[in-house]
This record gives C-alpha cells, structure tokens and sequence, in this order.
C-alpha cells in the first residue's frame, strides 16, 4: 500500500469515529427517536461497507471483483425480486443470472476491454429479447423485456464499471488504480450523505417532490459542493489535479442524483420504499448501489477520454 492509501484510510476512519460519537451522543440525548435509531444502524452499516471496501482493495483486484460481482448478484436479485415476472420468463431470467453477470465479470478478470463495453448493450440485449419472444408470451411482453434488460444494465452493466478502473493503464499512475476506485465510491458515498445532512438542516423547497420527497435543492447544491471540496481535497490519491477532482466529483454528483431519482422512480411505480433490506438502516443493496450504477460508466469513460486510452 502507498502512503497516499495508507492516508485516505486513515481518513476513512477518522470520519466513521466521529460519525459513530455523534451518533452515540445523539442517541443518549434523544432515546426513544426512530430517525436517531435508524442514524446509528447506518453509521454501523458504513463501518461494514467500508471495512468490506478498503479489505478488497487492499487483497487486490481479484478479491475486489468478487466483491463487485457479489454486489451486482445482490441488486439484480432485489431488482428482479421486487419486478413483477411471469413463468415465461424463466429463458430471459435464466440469462440475466446464469449468462449476463458471470461473463460481464469473468470479463474485468480477464481485462478483455472491448467485450466488456459493449456484451451487455448488444448482445445480451440480443438473447434476453429473443429468449422473451421465443417464449411465446406477448401478454405486456414489452413491459417485460424492458423491466429484465434494464435490470441487467443498471445492476450489471453499470455497476461492473466501478472495479472497471483497476484495469485503466494511466500514465504515470501505475499501480495506483485502487486508489483512484477508493476515491470514486467515496465520493458517491459521501455525496449522498451530505446532501442527506444539508436536506435536513436547510432544506426548504423539494426536487421532485413526487418522486423523491425527501430530497430539496438546498441538499442538492449545498451537499454537490461540499462534495466538490471534499474531492479536491482527495486529489493527491488521485491522476488529477485539485481542480480536475472537483469537476470529476461534480461529475459523479450529477450521474449519482440522476440514478437516485431514476431509481426512485422505478420503486414508486412498484409501490416500495426500499428495495430490500439486505443493509440495516439502508434498505437493499440497490438502495445503495443506484446512484454508483449510474455514475460509474460515465466516470470510468470520461477516464478514458482524459487519457486517451485505447
């Protein structure tokens, strides 16, 4: 490990101690608060996710795949568990777990770029549709086909991008890829918590009050640059500059409050509030990947267009 990872984990554990205190001193002053309760079980679902994170990166990109992959594996389940299927759905399903998911990975084990970019949007499109019409059933087959193939992209497609970036030979930063992973999801991470805290202290006029009530403007903008400080801030463990890490958080912001809001509209049309409750005091694991889905193609790519990469 570098000194610059040795540092941000040291960071990382510094902000879960304080979290963890101010949780503890909250709970003694408010006992009985349900939103203090639910507080405390994701400040101890971070040090969970954390510890997971900064373990696999550590053990090396193997290690870290698998992860990524058992992640991907959890959030199709709740995606698929939660979408109305119907026996006829069996082939295309059978595809999505069986075919779509392992390959996708098998193919960052192997670092066969070109597959991996385009499998899922072309081909696995490909046998999911056909897999649906062979099967005969046209009842809302659309509707159907859709619900599975988007499943796959998000799930999948999207998420496999984070661990992609271990594969990314940038110049003069050999070696150093899990650094810049680790700088990618805990700029997610920490984006949707701050504009979590800045919601509640001074939100005042609602987003998309019928899709996600919760969240405001005032959270948005005031968590984004905060976020964009937090990255500048995080550029030595990183290929950019401070400014370059500000735009790249403002960039992951931007993918990351898309994803929350496409995805928390795919669960009001299903009438959940949670997609699971696979992490305690977080709901699912797609609860918590939605916005990384979302965010990880688009900064993986721009990555690549940085540096020129083949």
């Amino acid at each position: 490990m570098t000194p610059q990872f040795i540092l941000t984990g040291q960071i990382l554990l510094a902000i879960l101690v304080v979290a963890s205190s101010v949780g503890f001193v909250l709970r003694l002053k408010n006992p009985g608060s349900a939103t203090i309760v639910n507080l405390n079980a994701r400040i101890n679902a971070w040090w969970v996710m954390a510890g997971v994170l900064f373990s696999a990166l550590v053990l090396g990109r193997y290690v870290t795949i698998v992860v990524f992959g058992f992640s991907s594996l959890m959030a199709l389940r709740e995606f698929l568990t939660l979408t109305p299927t119907r026996k006829s759905d069996y082939w295309p399903l059978f595809i999505a777990f069986f075919i779509a998911l392992p390959a996708q990975y098998w193919l960052l084990w192997t670092q066969w770029y070109g597959l991996f970019a385009i499998m899922i949007p072309v081909y696995i499109f490909f046998l999911i549709s056909a897999a649906s019409a062979i099967s005969q059933d046209t009842e809302d087959f659309l509707s159907r086909n859709a619900r599975i193939v988007f499943a796959v992209m998000i799930c999948v497609y999207g998420v496999s991008h984070a661990p992609a970036l271990l594969m990314l030979d940038i110049p003069s930063f050999e070696g150093h890829n899990a650094q810049l992973l680790f700088f990618f999801v805990f700029i997610v991470q920490i984006s949707d918590v701050l504009q979590y805290v800045f919601g509640k202290l001074f939100g005042k006029h609602k987003l998309v009050p019928k899709l996600s009530p919760n969240k405001t403007w005032e959270g948005l903008i005031g968590g984004g640059l905060a976020t964009m400080g937090i990255g500048a801030l995080l550029a030595f463990v990183t290929p950019f500059t401070p400014l370059q890490a500000a735009g790249m958080a403002a960039l992951i912001v931007i993918g990351g409050v898309m994803g929350g809001l496409v995805m928390s509209g795919v669960k009001r049309s299903l009438g959940a509030k949670d997609w699971g409750t696979g992490i305690a005091g977080h709901g699912g694991y797609m609860d918590r990947l939605d916005s990384l889905g979302f965010a990880a193609p688009v900064f993986f790519h721009i990555v690549r267009w940085i540096w020129a990469l083949p």
